[in-house]
């Protein structure tokens, strides 16, 4: 059985390191320290660091509160009988209180929090007998304020992350559900084309050979029948694989209404409504396209409005997609995966993907109208 150990979960990537830059500051402070204390102090740095990878280990677990509480004794310590430049650990605890999904649990940790940061600052007034100068207070309380209120921040990302787990996993379940049924619509259409075409042609067979010794003509002519009802059967199916294969524009438009509406995004469609001149395979393509760039829009833009335009033209489609988002980086170098799916279905077609940032993000698709392909539609 092989072991595998890490300082850190991997799923945090390099933000727990990053972190690890301001024990620097502690272990100065102890420098100007002597003897037992020092030592002390140096003990306590390397129990808080123990505290701080504990805490990424333990995050839904009851440990983690008693991890926490270890670290915010260290603090006050530290801050109180060492050096008021302490307090500023207090960053570590209070990232990790963040976490806390419980409201009561989560006001517990941040009063914690607030009575081991203040406290020393009052311990520090009573004990020199001197209130802080100016220049000390503008030293201090902007990172106290900071501090006491980053726990919001940490909570309220932790939930947008949850939530846009929770949509990923609702829109997985939705693409598990939409495939379930339409194995059942599959198995259905199946059943009614083809069900009752064979059990026909099972009696037919089983008739002519009935009717091969006695009545060979009548024989034929069943057997000319059955001919005749495979054939249509075989059109049926083809015409059924056909309707699998093939999504409409104006059928995937709606769904794409659909998905934006239940993210909470506005949408707008304007331009052209018929495409029944455009051929079944290049608009299987153009509505992929479309469902991609719509969930794209779910996910990735914090938008609350999208618009879809298509405009056709004697040469070519055109089709954009806008959003009121926070954009896309450029230049873009490589495409994610979705954006890179498009490009090869559209090089099927000899279409094209442009993105761009306009007020938001705007995808353009263009694709050439074969008048040869169209006309034999």
């Amino acid at each position: 059985m092989k072991l595998s150990f890490s300082i850190f979960p991997r799923k945090y990537g390099l933000f727990p390191y990053i972190f690890l830059v301001y024990f620097g500051f502690p272990i100065y402070y102890l420098t100007k320290e002597s003897g037992v204390k020092q030592l002390a102090g140096y003990g306590m740095v390397l129990l808080f660091l123990l505290t701080y990878r504990q805490l990424y280990f333990l995050m839904e677990k009851k440990a983690f509160s008693y991890w926490l509480a270890v670290q915010l004794i260290i603090v006050f310590i530290l801050s109180v009988f060492y050096s008021l430049n302490h307090i500023f650990l207090g960053f570590f605890p209070a990232n990790f209180i963040g976490w806390y999904r419980d409201k009561k649990v989560f006001k517990r940790g941040l009063f914690s929090l607030a009575f081991v940061e203040i406290v020393p600052f009052i311990y520090h007034v009573v004990r020199t007998e001197q209130f802080f100068t100016p220049k000390e207070l503008l030293y201090f309380v902007p990172f106290l304020i900071i501090m006491l209120i980053s726990p919001f921040g940490i909570r309220s990302m932790n939930r947008r992350m949850e939530l846009e787990q929770e949509l990923e996993r609702a829109n997985q379940r939705i693409e598990e559900l939409v495939k379930r049924e339409e194995r059942v619509r599959i198995a259905r259409d199946l059943h009614d084309t083809l069900g009752h075409t064979l059990s026909l042609l099972t009696l037919k067979s089983q008739l002519v050979q009935r009717l091969i010794p006695v009545d060979s003509e009548r024989a034929r002519s069943e057997a000319k029948e059955m001919e005749v009802t495979s054939r249509a059967a075989l059109k049926q199916v083809r015409e059924l694989v056909t309707d699998m294969r093939a999504i409409a524009i104006t059928e995937e438009l709606l769904e794409v209404q659909q998905i934006l509406r239940a993210a909470d995004i506005t949408y707008q469609y304007d331009g052209d409504i018929d495409f029944s001149n455009i051929p079944p395979f290049t608009q299987n393509i153009i509505s992929m396209c479309l469902k991609e760039a719509a969930t794209n829009v779910v996910k990735h833009s914090r938008a609350t409005h999208c618009s879809i335009s298509i405009n056709l033209s004697a040469e070519k489609l055109k089709a954009m997609v806008r959003d009121d988002g926070m954009g896309v980086p450029l230049p873009t170098v490589a495409f994610g995966n979705g954006l890179k799916g498009m490009e090869e279905r559209l090089a099927l077609i000899d279409g094209s993907v442009l993105l761009r940032n306009q007020n938001g993000a705007v995808l353009e698709i263009n694709v050439p109208i074969i008048k040869k392909e169209a006309a034999a539609v």
